[in-house]
């Protein structure tokens, strides 16, 4: 099984482009080949990482659903090695690592079709990868599908903020309640601005018993890339926030590198 990695947090903190740093970090440092898995029906991993997604399970999960009412799967072929065959194609290569893309189902309906695929896909395809990261969709609503079976490591990312350490306190009490498979937890705050973090958030933090894997500062850099429509993974290593995500990466993943 692949070493799985988690990013989770509310949306606007910054936990899709920390996802598609870590997807960069893994790959800069051969520990491939890497699956990375956009959970969130409002995708967007692809452009932190400069890819063309061309097929999402969203839109697998219409195809399935339509053509499974009509009777227009292909002839000869169950139901289940047609989904097989749609997962495959689904997955997009990228330089030392695949990206694997949950998507918005189109229409009417609820997501438990589409959830049901990403877990099938992580199932079928862990096995053939050294790494998976896991970018979740904002919220918590992921954690209580349970789409992902077991995490090794999950960053619970927060805006710099007392609001934003509760809202990760919320994702440590979603595992604790639901005794879902998560082996380690660590916060990591993100945004932060030049007078750091105050003792006000650390306070926070630990009543909380989050532990902090470190901080990311606020970089004009990564706002400068998106308004440019430039993936960020291109930041130069030398910019503020890649230099302190490298740092929490080197302490949680290099002793990682021989799984």
């Amino acid at each position: 099984m692949a070493y799985t990695v988690a990013v989770a947090g509310k949306g606007g903190t910054g936990k899709t482009t920390i996802a598609g740093f870590l997807v960069d970090y893994l790959v800069r440092n051969s520990m491939t080949p890497v699956l990375a898995v956009d959970a969130d029906p409002n995708s967007n991993l692809n452009q932190v990482l400069g890819m063309e997604v061309e097929t999402t399970l969203g839109e697998i999960r219409e195809e399935i659903s339509i053509n499974n009412r009509d009777g227009k799967l292909p002839s000869g072929m169950s139901k289940a090695d047609y989904i097989n065959l749609k997962l495959q194609q689904a997955v997009i290569e990228g330089h030392g690592f695949d990206l694997l893309v949950m998507g918005r189902p189109e229409g009417l309906g609820c997501y438990c079709f589409a959830n049901g695929l990403l877990r099938e896909a992580t199932d079928r395809l862990a096995d053939n990868y050294k790494f998976m990261v896991v970018d979740n969709e904002a919220g918590l609503e992921h954690l209580s599908r349970r789409t992902t079976k077991k995490v090794d490591l999950m960053f619970a990312v927060s805006e710099c903020s007392k609001r934003g350490i509760d809202a990760a306190a919320r994702v440590k009490s979603l595992i604790e309640e639901l005794a879902l498979d998560v082996k380690d937890l660590y916060l990591i705050i993100n945004r932060v601005p030049e007078g750091g973090v105050t003792e006000e958030i650390i306070d926070a933090a630990e009543g909380y018993g989050l532990k902090l894997a470190g901080t990311i500062p606020l970089d004009i850099n990564i706002f400068d890339y998106d308004n440019r429509g430039m993936p960020l993974v291109k930041l130069p290593l030398e910019v503020p926030a890649r230099r302190a995500a490298e740092k929490i990466f080197d302490s949680y993943l290099m002793s990682k590198e021989m799984v």
